[in-house]
């Protein structure tokens, strides 16, 4: 059985079974976590304004006993919620564009990763290293860290992010 837990939040069009989380979700079982993903289907007519409240209602209930939240895009909502129980956190390609958000980053007094893309119109570099001294800001990586040109560059940057997310997990 595994030591520690962490939590998998998806993305609202990016679930659990996207590249990023397989990759990382077996990362963090390699690292002796046992790995929780969230399942979700965003409401029909679901508005951005609507995101911290539903998103609270989806992930409050799964975080008992958790180490680590590593969540996505819409889950990056639940900075508010990692920061106010004081947990460690893997951010992949948060939405640095939203009060919400930035607020609650700014409130975490654990460690946190920041992963994000230059090519990300979601994604604030400035701000970003503003809130962690841990970021990976991949050049020309767009929202789902995936890079132009032969795809084997896309496969190297989910590389970068496995390491990042490796290297953070084990120094924190």
């Amino acid at each position: 059985m595994a030591d520690r837990r962490a939590v998998l939040v998806p993305g609202r069009g990016y679930d659990t079974r996207g590249p990023l989380f397989a990759y990382v979700g077996e990362a963090l079982r390699r690292l002796g976590f046992d790995v929780h993903e969230v399942v979700w289907r965003t409401p029909e007519g679901f508005r951005l304004d609507q995101a911290p409240k539903w998103v609270a209602e989806q992930v409050t209930p799964v975080l008992d006993g958790v180490d680590l939240v590593v969540g996505k895009s819409l889950g990056s909502f639940a900075t508010p919620l990692a920061a106010g129980r004081g947990l460690r956190a893997v951010w992949l390609t948060p939405v640095l564009n939203n009060p919400h958000v930035v607020d609650g980053l700014g409130r975490a007094t654990a460690p946190c990763l920041l992963v994000g893309g230059t090519a990300d119109s979601l994604w604030d570099g400035a701000v970003a290293r503003r809130l962690s001294p841990h970021v990976l800001e991949v050049p020309h990586a767009d929202h789902s860290m995936l890079v132009p040109g032969p795809l084997a560059r896309s496969a190297e940057a989910l590389g970068r992010v496995c390491d990042a997310v490796e290297d953070f997990v084990q120094m924190s």
